[in-house]
């Protein structure tokens, strides 16, 4: 989909410096895939993430991982990358008179010009379709769950506008794929993925409030709310408690997914993720600097690599 011009760099200023979007990419697709946060990765493995917990927990408590299930870990991934890019163009929509006065995202590609309102909408809707394409090879439970969360993704570029706690509607939504992939597999939902979906906005609360700290003095300045302001110095109080309750209701999930299980090994493995995960949650709280910018971002990227110490116990438990 072509679009008009990009800037003479048309570089987003918290994109990754070399990033393949910038340096590989045909020059007029580059906005599109800003648009969709191509060029900063670490949205689409937050909300895939998620997805991988719910599917790996249900089949290591079910004891199956065939090929239907290889495809429903390889259509999250597919899904996450569509729909993140999808949530994100509607974010930058709604959002495009904000992002013009905030020094990090004016550069985004609707306020800096280089994509119309008009056609940001064409590629939301592109994007909306493909993913609902790889939700119909779900199971029908999967089916409705994933439809259901459009809902969600349609609220929360608002949610800042009305609430001090927009990141829970933020968790709400990039969770959602725990319920979603549990059902793809099981074809119901019990109590251990809504434990592990409830564990999951925790870890949101916790690492979103990291990353709106970089823009709290923009924020109070046109009037956005968020965790980061309403903590301010408080911060490392409440994150250490968002830690502790999704270290809790991840381990309260895989008690329930593999407690019955009757194989203590993989009962122990299950819970060292969430174990390793913890650790992880406590080192980023150790770092934190809530008034650095770049600590503050690097902290936020680095729970990518938290949450793959999720997926990597899961998959261990598989194997035992």
């Amino acid at each position: 989909m072509p679009g008009s011009s990009p800037t003479p760099s048309g570089q987003v200023a918290d994109a990754i410096r070399g990033n393949w979007v910038d340096g590989l990419a045909p020059a007029g697709w580059r906005p599109y895939l800003r648009l969709s946060r191509a060029d900063r990765p670490i949205g689409t493995w937050l909300l895939l993430l998620p997805c991988w917990w719910g599917l790996l927990l249900a089949t290591a408590s079910t004891g199956t991982f065939g090929w239907y299930e290889a495809w429903i870990f390889a259509g999250c991934g597919i899904g996450a990358w569509l729909m993140r890019g999808a949530g994100c163009t509607w974010n930058d929509i709604t959002d495009r008179g904000i992002d013009g006065a905030v020094a990090r995202t004016r550069s985004r590609p609707i306020p800096s010009g280089q994509v119309s309102v008009r056609q940001a909408l064409a590629w939301l809707v592109a994007q909306s379709l493909l993913a609902f394409l790889i939700l119909l090879t779900f199971h029908p439970t999967g089916i409705w769950l994933g439809i259901g969360s459009l809902a969600l993704v349609a609220i929360y570029p608002f949610a800042k506008r009305f609430t001090w706690w927009p990141q829970v509607f933020l968790g709400l939504a990039f969770n959602w794929g725990a319920l979603l992939a549990w059902a793809a597999h099981t074809g119901s939902l019990s109590p251990a993925p809504v434990a592990l979906y409830l564990a999951g906005i925790a870890w949101t609360l916790f690492y979103d409030t990291i990353y709106a700290h970089q823009d709290k003095e923009d924020d109070a300045l046109i009037g956005v709310k968020s965790t980061a302001r309403l903590f301010a110095g408080a911060t490392a109080h409440w994150l250490r408690g968002f830690l502790m309750i999704s270290v809790g209701l991840m381990g309260l999930a895989v008690l329930l997914a593999l407690g019955p299980s009757q194989n203590p090994l993989a009962l122990v493995l299950g819970l060292g993720a969430s174990w390793g995960f913890g650790w992880h949650l406590a080192w980023q709280l150790a770092q934190l600097e809530i008034d650095a910018p770049e600590t503050c971002l690097r902290l936020f990227r680095s729970n990518r690599d938290a949450g793959l110490i999720v997926v990597a116990f899961l998959v261990l438990a598989q194997l035992v």
